[in-house]
């Protein structure tokens, strides 16, 4: 199994300026989740996002983008090309560049999810 110790510390450091502003449902040395308080209809808590280790990448899923797809409207190819399913990207390495596209996304993810109330 890769040691995907560097890319999770990583993708955690892009999330972890917003846990002040939102709640860490799950906080270990493998996985970050962050809740809004925002409750919604079905009673469950608005979803941030989070980052986790999986056998053969890690992954950091960013809900704001699932909300509202225009989010993604900018993001390049290279970056598109980890997403799976609507929210979320797979890592196997670090590419600095990924990741400040990818901090620059969850950036404005947060302030549209501020905009919406949700935060």
């Amino acid at each position: 199994m890769p040691d995907f110790v560097d890319v999770f510390a990583r993708l955690r450091a892009i999330l972890d300026p917003y846990a002040r502003s939102l709640e860490r449902t799950v906080d270990r040395d493998d996985e970050l989740s962050l809740n809004t308080s925002h409750v919604q209809a079905n009673g469950a808590p608005l979803w941030f996002g989070g980052v986790q280790v999986k056998k053969r990448y890690v992954s950091y899923h960013l809900m704001p983008v699932y909300v509202n797809p225009a989010l993604l409207d900018d993001v390049s190819p290279e970056l598109k090309k980890r997403m799976q399913g609507k929210s979320c990207f797979n890592f196997t390495k670090a590419d600095p560049a990924l990741l400040e596209e990818l901090a620059a996304l969850t950036e404005r993810g947060f302030e549209d999810y501020r905009s919406k109330g949700y935060v």
